[in-house]
Protein backbone atom coordinates (compact mmCIF):
# COMPACT_ATOMS: atom_id res chain seq x y z
CA UNK A 1 0.00 0.00 0.00
CA UNK A 2 3.05 2.26 0.88
CA UNK A 3 4.00 2.08 -3.22
CA UNK A 4 0.72 3.24 -4.00
CA UNK A 5 0.36 6.08 -2.12
CA UNK A 6 4.36 7.08 -2.17
CA UNK A 7 5.06 7.14 -6.09
CA UNK A 8 2.34 8.67 -7.87
CA UNK A 9 0.64 5.51 -8.58
CA UNK A 10 -2.61 6.50 -7.32
CA UNK A 11 -2.50 9.27 -9.10
CA UNK A 12 -1.81 8.02 -12.55
CA UNK A 13 -4.65 5.52 -11.69
CA UNK A 14 -7.01 7.23 -11.12
CA UNK A 15 -5.98 9.82 -14.11
CA UNK A 16 -6.40 7.03 -16.35
CA UNK A 17 -10.26 6.62 -14.95
CA UNK A 18 -10.91 10.19 -15.25
CA UNK A 19 -9.84 10.30 -18.37
CA UNK A 20 -11.58 6.78 -19.08
CA UNK A 21 -15.14 8.33 -18.05
CA UNK A 22 -14.15 11.69 -20.19
CA UNK A 23 -13.34 10.01 -23.13
CA UNK A 24 -16.64 7.78 -23.33
CA UNK A 25 -19.34 8.83 -25.90
CA UNK A 26 -16.41 11.36 -27.40
CA UNK A 27 -14.82 10.88 -30.57
CA UNK A 28 -11.65 10.10 -30.92
CA UNK A 29 -9.09 13.02 -31.79
CA UNK A 30 -5.58 14.07 -32.13
CA UNK A 31 -6.15 15.90 -28.46
CA UNK A 32 -7.39 12.25 -27.13
CA UNK A 33 -4.35 10.83 -28.33
CA UNK A 34 -2.13 12.82 -26.79
CA UNK A 35 -4.23 13.02 -23.24
CA UNK A 36 -3.85 8.77 -23.28
CA UNK A 37 -0.42 8.59 -24.42
CA UNK A 38 0.57 11.09 -21.61
CA UNK A 39 -1.08 8.93 -18.97
CA UNK A 40 1.20 5.90 -20.37
CA UNK A 41 4.20 8.18 -19.83
CA UNK A 42 3.33 8.69 -16.06
CA UNK A 43 2.37 5.32 -15.26
CA UNK A 44 5.26 3.99 -16.64
CA UNK A 45 7.24 6.45 -14.89
CA UNK A 46 5.00 5.50 -11.52
CA UNK A 47 6.03 1.74 -12.36
CA UNK A 48 9.85 2.23 -12.65
CA UNK A 49 9.90 4.75 -9.82
CA UNK A 50 7.85 1.90 -7.58
CA UNK A 51 10.54 -1.09 -9.35
CA UNK A 52 13.59 1.48 -7.66
CA UNK A 53 12.35 1.62 -4.54
CA UNK A 54 11.74 -1.84 -4.28
CA UNK A 55 15.37 -2.51 -5.75
CA UNK A 56 17.26 -0.31 -3.19
CA UNK A 57 15.21 -1.41 -0.66
CA UNK A 58 16.47 -4.87 -1.87
CA UNK A 59 19.92 -3.76 -1.77
CA UNK A 60 20.35 -4.12 -4.97
CA UNK A 61 22.04 -1.53 -8.01
CA UNK A 62 19.72 1.32 -9.10
CA UNK A 63 20.05 2.80 -12.47
CA UNK A 64 21.97 5.86 -12.40
CA UNK A 65 19.18 7.89 -13.84
CA UNK A 66 16.84 7.22 -10.92
CA UNK A 67 15.48 9.48 -8.35
CA UNK A 68 16.82 6.72 -5.73
CA UNK A 69 20.56 6.00 -7.00
CA UNK A 70 22.98 7.19 -5.19
CA UNK A 71 24.71 10.58 -5.53
CA UNK A 72 28.30 11.09 -5.97
CA UNK A 73 29.91 13.63 -3.51
CA UNK A 74 31.43 17.44 -4.82
CA UNK A 75 34.46 15.76 -4.54
CA UNK A 76 34.28 13.00 -7.18
CA UNK A 77 31.81 15.31 -9.53
CA UNK A 78 34.79 17.88 -9.82
CA UNK A 79 37.08 15.31 -10.33
CA UNK A 80 35.82 13.58 -12.76
CA UNK A 81 35.01 16.32 -14.90
CA UNK A 82 38.89 17.38 -14.34
CA UNK A 83 39.49 14.35 -15.88
CA UNK A 84 37.42 14.72 -18.39
CA UNK A 85 38.87 18.06 -19.47
CA UNK A 86 42.05 16.90 -19.30
CA UNK A 87 41.72 14.10 -21.47
CA UNK A 88 40.07 16.18 -24.00
CA UNK A 89 42.65 18.78 -24.30
CA UNK A 90 44.99 15.61 -24.73
CA UNK A 91 43.03 14.52 -27.82
CA UNK A 92 43.45 18.52 -29.73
Amino acid sequence: MRYLLRTGLFSAISTGVTLLRGSRGQKFTWRAVLAWVSWAITLSLAIGAVKDMRRMEKGLPVAADSPYAPKPDKKERRDKRRDEVKRISKKR
